[in-house]
């Protein structure tokens, strides 16, 4: 008698394909999370245009190829790449050392912006602008050497904590935009910081944090001066600022530290429209793209009138020049890392 086989019954092979196509379906997503650069971003037009203009630049034989060296990208700190609400970090530790050294300095009573801050006036501190806050860095640590001023810095950083979050200030980073630094790092760009912050209050931290070095760190400035003490060369930091790298400042201090408007550039309040305006000016494939702070529940909304980092040029402007506003709320699936 021959040798029958039962058949499989139809369920089990229906089964099986069920199986099969979703073991497929999984496998597919999984591999498109992972080769997902910007995963933190949903789909939206804002990532579309920076993975679009990425692979334009970089892609050899294309019309728009830039080669490596010449691929730079600049963005903003305050408000761009960490959180500037409800004050700039950099001014929490100026009102810190500010209350620690009045008992020096009896002046600082009756002059602004040091007036404001010890009789608590935030808004008139912040009325002072950028230069307020450098003149407050720059009084505040005058005669200090540059490894002592980067020391009090790095023992502050360590400290604080931020008033809403209770995070330390450096987990106040945006996780769509350190993967942003890491997207452009992959694709051979050198990235520079280019912050009305002071430059030497970013240095001791950006490596960690950012993975920027700190000689790619363009900033506000006190003046320095060259001295011997006890025997030692030194740097020491006088009470008189080099330059405010805000607004129309901003496009020189690129020019004087790398000599050429970046490719990309990053911004996130009407401080940044000067070094967007003149980048996104240059001949060759250029991208501006500004921050736009639209959560009030996992961060902060906020733009025109604004104490910090107020937006209303840039974000009239915006769409004629061709600029990217990425909306925080819409554009980005989480906010910061601890958020995930």
């Amino acid at each position: 008698m021959p040798l029958r086989l039962s058949p499989v019954p139809k369920r089990r092979n229906r089964a099986r394909s069920v199986l099969a196509a979703i073991t497929l379906a999984a496998l597919v997503v999984a591999r498109s999370v992972a080769a997902d650069p910007l995963p933190s971003w949903n789909d939206t037009h804002a990532k579309r245009a920076i993975l679009e203009f990425v692979e334009r630049v970089t892609r050899e034989g294309e019309a728009d190829y830039v080669p490596p060296e010449q691929r730079i990208a600049a963005f903003d700190n305050d408000g761009t790449l960490w959180a500037e609400q409800p004050m700039y970090a950099q001014l929490a530790f100026a009102l810190d050392r500010v209350r620690q050294l009045a008992s020096r300095h009896s002046d600082w009573r009756n002059r602004q912006p040091f007036k404001g801050v010890l009789e608590g006036d935030i808004a008139a501190v912040q009325a002072s602008g950028e230069r307020g806050m450098a003149e407050l860095i720059a009084a505040t640590h005058a005669g200090t050497t540059t490894e002592e001023f980067a020391q009090v810095v790095a023992s502050w950083i360590r400290t604080a904590r931020h008033p809403r979050f209770d995070r330390p200030y450096t987990e106040m980073v945006y996780q769509p935009m350190l993967e942003v630094l890491d997207l452009l790092r992959k694709n051979d760009f050198d990235i520079y910081i280019v912050s009305g912050g002071g430059a030497e209050f970013m240095r001791p931290w950006v490596r960690r944090v950012y993975g920027v070095s700190p000689e790619h760190v363009i900033g506000s400035r006190a003046r320095v001066e060259y001295r011997v003490r006890d025997g030692k060369p030194v740097l020491v930091r006088l009470a008189a600022i080099d330059l405010v790298d805000d607004g129309a400042g901003k496009p020189v201090g690129i020019h004087q530290f790398i000599g050429r408007p970046p490719l990309i550039v990053f911004g996130n309040s009407d401080g940044d429209f000067e070094m967007l305006e003149w980048a996104t000016a240059a001949p060759g494939p250029r991208l501006g793209v500004l921050v736009h702070h639209t959560d009030g529940d996992r961060e902060w909304a906020y733009d025109r009138g604004s104490r910090f980092g107020a937006l209303a040029r840039g974000l009239d402007e915006a769409p004629s020049r061709g600029w990217i506003v990425v909306d925080m709320q819409r554009d980005w699936t989480v906010i910061f890392p601890f958020q995930r």
